[in-house]
């Protein structure tokens, strides 16, 4: 039997899991939040281009709904740090880029805003999420200039590998857009983070299982994807060194079960549709997707709240601690 991996001590829980918040701490010596930004940006599945109506679980907001968005991100980030500074009086932050498509703009456009978030001086990094169909090349020279000179990941909302759920929920684009674009980002040296949804209709354990091997197949190209203990203890290393090299595979990867909420297409299309029954459930569900992600990429996100305003099911996803909770003492339970 695989010897259990402990990363992180800390906070007393033993926690079997390589955290984005553990590596980050590794990496700059203190907490780091993420601050949640609207750049006001749209969506080429909204602006017609691709799509209409937006994918159909998502909110008006561009599921953006934790963002601030007055339209400057230094005031909005200056809003949010005064709300956290009691409780975190020396944290770092990185500006999470969070809601829309926030690639799809002229690179004028994005050079504005990016720069401006990271010129407040408690951000160390930038976290811009986008679609795998929105990074044309100039583009991509923009990020990995970014890259080059401060932490940033680019977050790619691919949800799930299977074309009838792409097409059942409006995507607009496909897993061969995927592929290519972790290729891509890959090969300018730019972290990619990769967003999966759990429990989408008509989906499987088996098939959800699939769409978590599919990333962390492709993105192993050139890494090592083992999960052996070995392979974690090197993980471990890699972090705690604070450096900048690191695996060249997939840096991260986001599991959520399916939210519903208000404002979406689907809360008009399915409104009775429950992705999980019960915590019990999505816990079993998301540890066995768990299991399969090799040790050294970091989890970003392993379960995911809706605000209790919008959210119609599952009704109890809001508890968002008690969801964590759930997973580490059943991760622990099992070894």
């Amino acid at each position: 039997m695989q010897k259990s991996v402990i990363f992180d001590r800390s906070d007393g829980q033993d926690l079997r899991i390589n955290s984005i918040s553990t590596y980050l701490k590794r990496r700059f010596g203190s907490k780091v939040v993420k601050l949640s930004v609207d750049g006001g940006f749209t969506c080429p599945n909204r602006d017609g281009s691709k799509g209409v109506g937006g994918c159909a679980f998502c909110s008006s907001s561009g599921s953006g709904d934790m963002a601030s968005g007055s339209g400057d991100p230094l005031a909005d980030l200056d809003s949010q740090i005064a709300l956290l500074s009691s409780k975190w009086p020396h944290a770092k932050y990185i500006a999470y880029f969070q809601s829309h498509t926030n690639t799809y703009a002229p690179v004028s456009v994005l050079r504005a805003k990016f720069e401006r978030a990271l010129s407040h001086p408690g951000v160390v990094g930038i976290a811009i999420a986008t679609r795998p169909d929105c990074l044309p090349p100039e583009v991509v020279d923009y990020l990995a200039e970014l890259s080059s000179r401060t932490f940033m990941w680019v977050e790619l909302g691919l949800q799930t590998i299977h074309p009838a759920t792409q097409h059942a929920m409006n995507l607009c684009y496909t897993t061969a857009d995927y592929d290519n674009a972790v290729a891509t980002l890959l090969s300018r040296g730019i972290r990619v983070v990769t967003h999966l949804i759990l429990g989408l209709p008509g989906e499987t354990r088996a098939d959800m299982a699939a769409s978590v091997r599919h990333v962390c197949a492709v993105g192993a190209a050139g890494g090592a994807a083992g999960s052996s203990a070995d392979a974690a203890s090197d993980a471990i290393s890699r972090a705690a060194s604070c450096g900048h090299a690191e695996a060249p595979g997939l840096f991260g990867l986001k599991l959520h079960m399916f939210n519903l909420v208000s404002g979406s297409p689907m809360a008009t299309t399915h409104p009775d549709y429950v992705s999980f029954p019960s915590i019990e459930e999505y816990i079993d569900t998301v540890i066995e997707m768990i299991e399969l992600v090799p040790a050294g990429i970091t989890l970003h996100r392993i379960s995911g709240d809706a605000p209790r305003s919008t959210l119609i099911a599952p009704e109890w996803s809001y508890r968002k601690r008690t969801i964590l909770n759930g997973i580490h003492k059943e991760m622990r339970r099992r070894d």
